[in-house]
């Protein structure tokens, strides 16, 4: 009788077992791999492989002592502490914590033997150490130094750095390049950085005593020259990655024939604007055209300084997209600046019969559903609006050209998302990026490696140049009465605050108490139409309808002085304003200060600014704050603003959202390590040509998925 066979039921698949809190805190750190514990430095080390005696103490040093315990008491005078009194036959000193728990009591009971360290401070009643860190004394002492990392809630730093020694041992560290390549470095680094990935991670991790502590600080040690030379390799590796994906995809290739038709929509326009492009405007220009009339898909940053004429730029773009057929999308991250952009653009397209739709997300419901269904049908050859541009619900016919305005005040998600809104053939759009916020030379040479940069560097004519006072606080009423001779010449006025309201953190003037002083200061000035001055307030928190409606007064000349917060910071164009005046200009940003000056200047009028300044209760500003106020008076060129700016804060601010929150450099200072970054420039293309699979392996060590976050 043959054999049968039941059919096996499978098992029931095992459920994971829960995570640890430890566990969820690393993963909170991002430490989710071997090579990302690996990865994670210490932030300083303390030096426990030797022992002080307490008579060879000095003030104020952090020492380790070891000692017996003979006394230990909690004492609820001034407040609740424990006091605890060691001896190490030499000296005594007191130990004291004003937080601790039960079992630290039971560690510190008398007659135990522990190892303390900590801040060694002398006194009447002898020396004390303010909640030192202790263990039970025994054992050799450590050889090298103890690492101290950076840590969240949950995670106490002995299971870290079990968890990052344990990691450190699995992670597969072989190096993806020849510790020779990096001997071009001599000569600029003044050393030999011949140490390999592994070396590097053990000493770093472990470093012995003997080390010069300023090298580790400020990372000019061999160690870490080795991490950031791989750092920026790993980031070079990934752009050129990038770009080179690009070159593979396909995008509507926008050609414009020559020579161009008359009655093309790119020559009526030039022909209709109301002044001359600058030669770099017409450079720039012809740059976008050439890369819209290939097959690839642009990836172009338009850089320009306040006022620099990027909007007519764009326009030209746009008007070579619509003349081949597509729609163009232009997107601006707040609704004040895209409705500027939207009218400006009206005006110079619509008497040429190009229909344009709005789109935000404050619009009624059946001018939005009429907007869509323009876009969708294709008869909305332009699309300008905020985020709303990029919802699900909207559908375009045949999008071949995105533009972003302030493109780094946009998410990743939300640029790849306009990017994706081409649904044609497996064809992307077009993607022409503009910044009023220059890029410094080694910003452009890393973080934008992969696009390519139009920079328009000259003003249009007429632009008057503005003269920039920085004014202390006391001397308000002196602002006040600039303003009132300003208002009788007939100009208009800026003051902007930092608040809205009060707040207990910054007790800083609101922009709601300034509009009633200065309404009250200036109620009695004619204006040039003989009325009374009137003074508007804008702010974030107003409706949609509301600011509309006092953008348009101060713009058509009705408002004499417009307060507002920063959501005038871009985008606002008022040829007759020609004072501003930033109140506590010291809590700004370089950048936001510049792109704050550049509403004036725009007109034939004198213009000025002024940056009021308080330092509170300190008797002077801040380091940082006077030399962003140094620089602004200094200069008003915006490459040297954005290079100072560079100096002062980091890339962070220059950035946004391009990394989604992370920084992709936690090493390498551009500021400083521009010999390395040059190094990585040229090693990263023959590593991708020579040792691609190498040059992969690299990328993935150091950025993991993030290397995504740059493409976009």
């Amino acid at each position: 009788m043959p054999h049968s066979t039941a059919l096996a039921t499978p098992a029931p698949a095992a459920k994971p077992e829960p995570k640890s809190p430890a566990q969820k805190a690393l993963e909170k750190l991002g430490l989710k791999r071997d090579i990302d514990l690996a990865l994670h430095l210490p932030l300083r080390y303390e030096d426990e492989t030797r022992i002080t005696r307490l008579r060879d103490a000095r003030e104020g040093d952090t020492i380790q002592i070891e000692a017996v315990v003979t006394a230990c008491e909690v004492s609820f005078r001034p407040r609740r502490q424990l006091i605890v009194t060691v001896d190490d036959g030499t000296d005594t000193c007191t130990l004291r914590f004003f937080s601790f728990y039960p079992s630290q009591q039971k560690a510190l009971a008398v007659g135990n033997r522990i190892r303390a360290r900590g801040e060694a401070k002398g006194g009447f009643l002898g020396w004390t150490m303010l909640h030192p860190s202790f263990r039970t004394a025994g054992g050799e002492l450590p050889t090298a130094l103890t690492p101290v990392y950076p840590t969240v809630a949950g995670l106490p730093q002995p299971y870290l750095r079990k968890a990052v020694q344990a990691g450190l041992a699995r992670a597969e560290l072989s190096d993806t390049f020849a510790p020779g390549d990096l001997s071009v470095l001599d000569k600029g680094l003044g050393h030999h950085p011949l140490w390999t990935l592994r070396q590097a991670l053990l000493f770093l991790h472990h470093p012995t005593p003997d080390v010069s502590l300023d090298t580790l600080s400020d990372h000019s040690h061999p160690a870490w020259q080795r991490l950031k030379a791989e750092e920026l390799l790993a980031q070079q590796l990934s752009q050129l990655q990038s770009r080179r994906a690009r070159a593979s995809l396909r995008a509507p290739a926008l050609t414009m024939a020559f020579p161009e038709p008359v009655g093309s929509l790119h020559n009526r326009l030039l022909a209709t604007l109301p002044f001359a492009l600058t030669a770099a405007q017409r450079r720039v220009s012809a740059e976008i055209a050439n890369d819209m009339a290939r097959h690839v898909p642009m990836h172009r940053l338009l850089q320009g300084d306040v006022g620099a004429g990027k909007t007519v730029v764009a326009a030209l773009a746009a008007a070579i997209c619509m003349d081949a057929g597509w729609q163009c999308a232009l997107m601006a991250p707040t609704e004040i600046l895209a409705e500027q952009h939207f009218r400006k653009l009206l005006g110079w397209l619509e008497p040429l019969g190009i229909t344009t739709a709005w789109l935000t997300g404050t619009q009624k419901t059946k001018e939005r559903r009429a907007a869509l269904a323009l876009i969708e049908s294709g008869e909305a050859k332009l699309v300008v609006g905020t985020h709303a541009v990029i919802q699900d619900k909207v559908h375009f016919k045949n999008l071949a050209l995105a533009i972003i305005d302030e493109q780094h005040r946009f998410g990743v998600a939300q640029r790849l998302a306009l990017r994706g809104k081409l649904r044609h053939e497996a064809m992307e759009p077009h993607l022409l990026m503009m910044t009023a916020t220059p890029i410094p030379r080694t910003l452009a040479m890393s973080y934008y490696a992969d696009l390519d940069v139009s920079t328009l560097d000259e003003l249009p004519p007429g632009r008057t140049p503005i003269v920039t006072k920085v004014v202390n606080d006391a001397r308000r009423d002196e602002v006040v009465e600039r303003i009132r001779a300003q208002i009788a010449q007939g100009r208009q006025v800026y003051w902007v605050c930092p608040l809205i309201e009060e707040s207990e953190a910054l007790d800083l003037t609101n922009a709601t108490q300034t509009h009633a002083e200065l309404s009250e200061a200036v109620r009695d000035v004619p204006t040039a139409s003989g009325a009374l001055a009137q003074v508007g307030l804008l702010h974030s928190r107003m409706p949609a309808d509301e600011k509309k409606a006092v953008m348009a007064a101060f713009t058509q000349g009705h408002m004499a002085v417009l307060v507002s917060t920063t959501v005038i910071e871009v985008g606002v164009d008022v040829p007759n304003a020609s004072l501003m005046v930033i109140e506590h200009a010291e809590r700004f940003g370089l950048s936001q200060l510049h792109q704050l000056r550049g509403r004036v200047g725009r007109g034939a009028a004198a213009s000025a600014c002024v940056l009021l300044y308080s330092t509170g209760d300190a008797p002077r500003l801040g380091e940082a704050a006077r030399e962003r106020l140094r620089a602004m008076v200094e200069t008003n060129d915006g490459f040297e603003i954005a290079r100072r700016d560079l100096e002062i804060r980091g890339p962070g601010e220059f950035l946004g959202a391009r990394q989604s929150g992370e920084a992709m450099l936690r090493f390498a200072d551009l500021a400083t390590d521009t010999v390395l970054l040059e190094w990585a420039r040229k090693e990263a293309p023959m590593l991708l040509d020579q040792h691609p699979a190498l040059a992969e392996k690299h990328v993935q060590r150091w950025l993991g998925g993030k290397s995504e976050y740059l493409k976009a």
